[in-house]
């Protein structure tokens, strides 16, 4: 019996997945899943590098464009989501391909997760000591509470680090002892391929990428968002900074260095995510 494959490509942004990943489907003559969990959305296209045309109808791609700003995916929601097709897939393909930055997505899509405990009220509670004091007095609870999870989490999501504390408060442990620990049974083998450039090229096409956003109508696609910001999807860099421009806070010439500046630091998240993650694995 031939064993089934699924190559998860993975790495920072602006390091190279969407080409290998074309370049395994081709390859295999196969299709794409993607876990990037910003390109699922419509809505967002340039500031999100998301495929162009050309790339996508390379491959057959899978949950690129396909849902709502107005109805966010979460990582909890996307196994239930991704799962059937997956066995759709496996149908029709010894091997299949998924690719993506967002670490914690394909964790949860592989390894499963844990029901984890909800309470409204302490959930209000958290959310008006956000919008009264800001984030930062939380993230500093987070990373004195549960020092392992903040390392991983990026600290600037506002959901991520109330969700944590939330859980940490009503249950009195780590979020990140209450993740699962025991893998559940796959259909298939697991084939990681990390994509990462050296650091100074990894930098450099970000400054590259962050210019050509701007070439391509990143401000404008974000003037036709704007009345859209608080929801979660658009706390995303890129929009950010130019939601901030938009509000006087930064000059333009600012704001690309800032999404320039936070992209870095978000890549960085993910390179010591995903060194974690492999090193787990081996």
């Amino acid at each position: 019996m031939i064993q089934k494959k699924l190559i998860a490509v993975v790495g920072p942004t602006a390091g190279g997945k969407t080409a290998r990943a074309i370049q395994l489907a081709q390859q295999h003559q196969t299709e794409i899943i993607s876990f990037d969990s910003r390109q699922f959305y419509q809505e967002l296209d340039i500031g999100v590098a998301r495929p162009s045309l050309d790339e996508l109808s390379a491959a057959q791609h899978h949950f690129i464009a396909t849902h709502s700003i107005h109805n966010p995916i979460n990582a909890g929601q996307f196994p239930n989501l991704a799962w059937p097709l997956i066995h759709q897939l496996l149908e029709k393909h010894e091997t299949i391909i998924a690719v993506g930055g967002s670490g914690l997505f394909l964790k949860v899509l592989l390894d499963g997760i844990d029901p984890l405990p909800q309470d409204e009220a302490v959930r209000n509670q958290l959310q008006n000591s956000f919008e009264l004091e800001g984030l930062e007095p939380l993230q500093f609870e987070l990373k004195d509470k549960d020092p392992q999870y903040a390392s991983q989490v990026d600290m600037q999501n506002p959901h991520r680090v109330l969700r944590a504390l939330e859980v940490i408060r009503i249950s009195g442990k780590k979020f990140s002892d209450l993740r699962t620990q025991n893998k559940q049974t796959l259909p298939f083998q697991v084939e990681y391929q990390y994509v990462l450039p050296e650091k100074e090229i990894l930098h450099q096409r970000i400054d590259d990428r962050v210019d050509a956003m701007m070439d391509q109508g990143l401000w404008e696609e974000a003037e036709s968002l704007v009345a859209y910001k608080q929801i979660q999807p658009l706390n995303t860099v890129g929009y950010k900074e130019l939601f901030e421009c938009m509000e006087g806070l930064h000059t333009l010439s600012e704001a690309i260095e800032w999404i320039k500046i936070h992209t870095k630091q978000y890549a960085k998240r993910q390179v010591t995510w995903f060194n974690k993650e492999i090193k787990n694995l081996k």
